[in-house]
């Protein structure tokens, strides 16, 4: 194959050749994406705007959902183009941004739910000391660390990914995914991306355990709690966190530890619109369904778009 390091586009994987299927298959992905962002937006727009909800935890809740409104619009919005307009390709720069984003909204969102399970730690197991602890200094600090961390790991990815040099242009995927891509290789420079890869895994892995050790403690904290109505509200505030590391976790095994023989287009676009689409799709709904205070305040924006002169006030008093 010739050498194609100066290539201006990619060609990507169709989700079909017949124009009817293209047009809903378009009409499918638009459903999903308007209900994940108008989902994550108002969880943006309900924290911002209620001031009961100007706490550490919603302060982190509200970085997720801004995260997770930027993940899933770095790949649907021009995998719904592409269908619209009967067209394979995504200049090289497209590509480019595509790599950055995913791992800068993803890798910056896996720092969040850590930085969440850690909140949930000190709110439970140490409560006399969390005023003190996680403050609006240090709230500030971790979340603009794990923006950082996703910065720097994108910039890290990014630049491994795209050092190397292509040999096709025909992406075994509906976008730019970072394994499909180092196939396009015919350097060793891949093993650089691979090396980043590794470490990323390795970070990533200490952060899920540091997640698992910090719930072994939430919960053994919350099973010597003489109230049973204390240990129902720490619950509450538990469960859909860990739902969402979950979901997280489940989704990204269901598309990493597939067997080594099972390599078709077909299941590799399935595993990808899973990992990529479902928790931002979900986690507004999982972090509404058992959270009262949200669930107040989402009623409360639907008052103020219904009735706007009576509304507003329901937020500041």
């Amino acid at each position: 194959m010739s050498n194609l390091t100066s290539t201006t586009e990619f060609l990507v994987l169709e989700f079909s050749d017949i124009r009817e299927l293209q047009i809903l298959h378009f009409f499918v992905f638009l459903t999903v994406y308007l209900t994940a962002v108008t989902g994550n937006l108002l969880i943006i727009i309900a924290v911002a705007l209620d001031h009961r909800l100007h706490t550490p935890m919603y302060l982190f809740l509200l970085n997720l959902a801004i995260l997770d409104l930027g993940s899933i619009s770095v790949f649907i919005p021009k995998a719904m183009a592409n269908s619209f307009l009967n067209s394979r390709s995504i200049s090289y720069s497209g590509c480019v941004a595509q790599v950055f984003f995913y791992f800068l909204f993803e890798a910056s969102g896996f720092a969040i739910l850590t930085v969440m399970a850690h909140d949930r730690y000190i709110a439970i197991c140490n409560p006399l000391q969390y005023e003190t602890i996680i403050h609006k200094g240090a709230c500030i600090e971790m979340a603009v660390s794990s923006w950082v961390t996703g910065i720097l790991y994108a910039i890290l990815h990014t630049s491994g990914t795209f050092s190397i040099t292509f040999c096709s242009n025909m992406i075994n995927q509906f976008f730019c995914e970072v394994p499909q891509l180092l196939k396009l290789s015919c350097s060793d420079l891949y093993l650089i991306e691979v090396g980043f890869a590794i470490f990323g895994c390795i970070i990533s892995g200490g952060c899920f355990i540091y997640i698992i050790i910090t719930y072994i403690q939430i919960f053994a904290t919350v099973l010597r709690m003489p109230s049973v109505h204390g240990r129902k509200k720490a619950l509450s505030t538990c469960i859909p966190h860990l739902t969402v590391v979950s979901l997280l976790i489940c989704s990204g095994i269901f598309a990493y530890a597939k067997p080594p023989g099972s390599s078709s287009s077909e299941l590799n676009v399935i595993c990808a619109l899973i990992y990529s689409i479902l928790p931002p799709l979900m986690n507004p709904f999982i972090y509404s369904m058992r959270n009262k205070e949200i669930q107040t305040a989402l009623l409360k924006l639907i008052d103020l778009f219904i009735f706007p002169k009576l509304a507003p006030a329901k937020f500041f008093y």
